[in-house]
């Protein structure tokens, strides 16, 4: 599976579901809530969130790597 991290968050979630429970689970908490996907997510791609949120793009990396994904930059 890949990961395009040019990519918006919301097209990451709309091909693989999967992709939004792992970023909840990596401490982005707020893609959980309703709408959330489809507003926000329509423009933020997860190294643009990673920096917002003060997190570090490569643990992140990293984790989506752990769990089978391969990263596109």
């Amino acid at each position: 599976m890949l990961i395009d991290l040019n990519k918006t968050v919301y097209e990451l979630c709309s091909d693989n579901q999967a992709v939004a429970e792992i970023l909840a689970e990596i401490g982005f908490k707020d893609i959980t809530k309703p709408g959330m996907i489809n507003t926000a997510g329509r423009f933020m791609t997860i190294p643009k969130g990673a920096k917002a949120k003060g997190f570090d793009i490569d643990d992140i990396k990293k984790e989506f790597i752990k769990r089978g994904y391969e990263i596109k930059e």
